[in-house]
């Protein structure tokens, strides 16, 4: 009987210190706030906003817009401008490539939502996908009126027109397809530049083509589902100890903001063990589900205090001011 207490003590004292052990090794009270402001994500650079009642993967979301509150829409040179000028460290694009071996700057698969173009968008030509009206759908009073019809002709960039038009600036690519040809693809494309433009951007996507890609182009930061989990499952199963599994080094991680209480360390010794592993961690709004962002200053207010992590957002003219001014 004295054995058994003796043993049960033991392994009290045990679970207590390793507990201590745990909360001390992972608590952000022990860890110094980041100096740094957050890196904030542009996505789709200044684009126009949409309510998210009854979304579904085949809703026209250029048919449910809020009143304009701007003049841009996503994914073209001009709201890349407005986005970077604004605070924008980093803007997220769209990429399809196209019927004569180049890559849109686009988000849909197919044409009809906003232009006023049909079919594929890549069975068409750059120069035929330059021709359209890519405002042409856009709509915020069920079809009485389109603000932007008319005026968005031509506006359609290549990637070739991104790169060259912002030779220095932050990209995160988005392959819109899980085809492994469209990785290897982009990466043909993406060889031609030097390492130094290649540590600025990454590129996300579905599996098959992220694979692909970095099988072709090694040294380049990318994310899939693949990638999240090969890094965050051993993470939550060790991290605990501050072991950094070799999976989440030189990689980008997109936490959405209903999960990221689980991260051992979360916020500040989370980030800061990420940071010294050369990755990315960019919080997203909500569960992660339909590109949510923090897309308003009282959005931010859910962030830990001190946040100095990544954050993805789609109004990058309303949450970079609140940065600017503090």
């Amino acid at each position: 009987m004295k054995k058994i207490k003796k043993f049960f003590k033991r392994l009290l004292l045990f679970l207590l210190i390793l507990a201590v052990f745990m909360f001390a090794n992972n608590s952000s009270l022990f860890t110094k706030e980041g100096e740094e402001k957050p890196l904030l994500l542009a996505h789709r650079g200044m684009a126009q906003t949409f309510h998210m009642e009854g979304i579904t993967g085949d809703t026209c979301t250029a048919e449910r817009i809020y009143e304009p509150e701007h003049p841009f829409i996503e994914n073209t040179i001009p709201s890349m401008e407005a986005a970077f000028e604004g605070g924008a460290d980093v803007i997220e694009l769209d990429i399809q490539p196209t019927k004569d071996g180049q890559f849109a700057v686009f988000h849909d698969w197919t044409l009809e939502c906003r232009t006023d173009g049909q079919g594929v968008t890549r069975e068409h030509t750059m120069e035929e996908l330059k021709q359209l009206d890519i405002g042409y759908g856009y709509t915020a009073d069920k079809g009485k009126t389109f603000p932007f019809r008319g005026k968005e002709t031509g506006l359609m960039p290549s990637l070739d027109d991104v790169m060259e038009h912002f030779p220095e600036s932050n990209f995160l690519i988005h392959i819109k397809s899980n085809d492994p040809n469209e990785g290897k693809q982009l990466a043909g494309y993406l060889s031609k530049f030097p390492e130094s433009r290649l540590q600025e951007i990454t590129v996300y996507g579905g599996d098959e083509p992220i694979a692909a890609l970095q099988e072709k182009l090694p040294g380049i930061r990318v994310m899939s589902k693949a990638t999240l989990k090969s890094c965050l499952l051993p993470y939550l199963a060790a991290g605990w100890t501050g072991y950094i599994p070799n999976s989440c080094e030189e990689t980008q991680l997109h936490i959405p903001e209903a999960y990221a209480k689980w991260m051992w360390g979360w916020p500040h010794k989370f980030i800061n063990r990420m940071d010294k592993a050369g990755t990315n961690v960019i919080v997203v709004a909500g569960d992660g589900g339909w590109s949510e962002g923090f897309d308003t200053p009282a959005d931010l207010g859910r962030l830990p205090a001190g946040y100095s992590g990544g954050i993805w957002t789609n109004r990058i003219d309303l949450i970079a001011p609140v940065y600017k001014e503090n």
